[in-house]
């Protein structure tokens, strides 16, 4: 054998070696099949509204499609632990929302590790609560709602997701920080809870704006304040609640993509690199924008982080309130 047929022949050996080790390398070909975007919520929350929009959007950037599968109960952990539970091989994704950061506090035993068990992956965006109220309750601010709930202690009453949900702890800061006496009335989740309001069954809702602005615009809800730390675009003229009669008060909530954990770093850079792409373009941001929230973009560290901070943010919030699962 020469000298030079050995060279090629070393050279396709090498060559061969390479193409089979890049075949094996962890995440390679994906996505080749459709991902599931595990929403752990019922449909018509913020959940679902921020996950669609999203699944839709990576659909189109990935090339495969992006089911989302609600899965609500139990204040999100039945679709979490599904989630948790999922092959890390990067076609099962969860939505998360700022109620991930509440479940330790409230939930004793939770039936998955939030420490250990996911993989940050990017942070989507985030929105402002707003306070909206029954159109036939006889109030036009904060401070008139206020006044009404403290002649009438106990007989007022505010529809939430459940319990541990971000309109659960949102109102509850709300009461905290206001001193007033109104009564939690939990739903199986954002939806119903809306429509209770809406009919006049229960008379307040603290929540989403990304939630709540379609039934504002429509009339079915008046509005009276927000919870941000200053006013906002999608409703310029609404008073934020702080200004209006609860100095200090701001509640925002936000949404993320976890992947379990193991999913190979390879998809969860890509997928961070994919969301930055979504988040970035001028369709996502407008879409956001409408619904009144703005997207927010972080590596899978910086996200890891902020939910850290995050969740010890409302744990003080969940043992003011008392709030435990029922």
């Amino acid at each position: 054998m020469t000298r030079t047929l050995r060279s090629t022949l070393l050279g396709l050996l090498l060559a061969a070696f390479a193409a089979s080790a890049a075949a094996q390398a962890p995440g390679a070909g994906w996505p080749n099949k459709p991902i599931r975007l595990i929403i752990p919520f019922p449909p018509g929350g913020s959940n679902d509204v921020v996950g669609r929009i999203i699944a839709a959007q990576l659909s189109a950037r990935l090339g495969v499609g992006v089911l989302a599968d609600n899965r609500g109960g139990a204040g999100g952990l039945i679709g979490t632990d599904m989630a948790a539970k999922s092959p890390a091989d990067g076609y099962t994704l969860l939505l998360i929302s700022v109620a991930y950061a509440f479940n330790p506090s409230i939930y004793k035993n939770l039936p998955y590790d939030p420490a250990t068990a996911f993989a940050p992956v990017a942070l989507l965006g985030n929105g402002p609560v707003v306070l909206a109220v029954w159109p036939g309750l006889p109030v036009n601010s904060v401070k008139d709602l206020l006044a009404l709930a403290k002649q009438k202690p106990g007989q007022l009453n505010y529809a939430s997701a459940g319990v541990g949900s971000f309109q659960h702890l949102a109102s509850a800061l709300f009461r905290l920080q206001s001193g007033v006496d109104i009564v939690h009335v939990p739903f199986k989740g954002g939806g119903p809870a809306m429509v209770d309001v809406m009919a006049g069954n229960t008379q307040i809702a603290i929540g989403s704006l990304i939630q709540i602005l379609p039934q504002i615009k429509s009339g079915r809800l008046k509005v009276l304040g927000v919870g941000s730390a200053k006013r906002i675009a999608a409703i310029p003229d609404v008073p934020t609640i702080a200004e209006s009669g609860v100095p200090g008060y701001e509640a925002t909530n936000w949404w993320g993509i976890l992947a379990p954990a193991g999913t190979p770093a390879p998809i969860v850079e890509r997928l961070n690199r994919e969301f930055g792409v979504i988040l970035a373009s001028a369709e996502t941001s407008k879409r956001f924008e409408s619904e009144g929230a703005e997207t927010q973009m972080m590596s899978p560290e910086e996200f890891g982080r902020f939910i850290a901070a995050e969740t010890a943010k409302w744990a003080k919030v969940v043992k003011d309130a008392g709030i435990t699962a029922e």
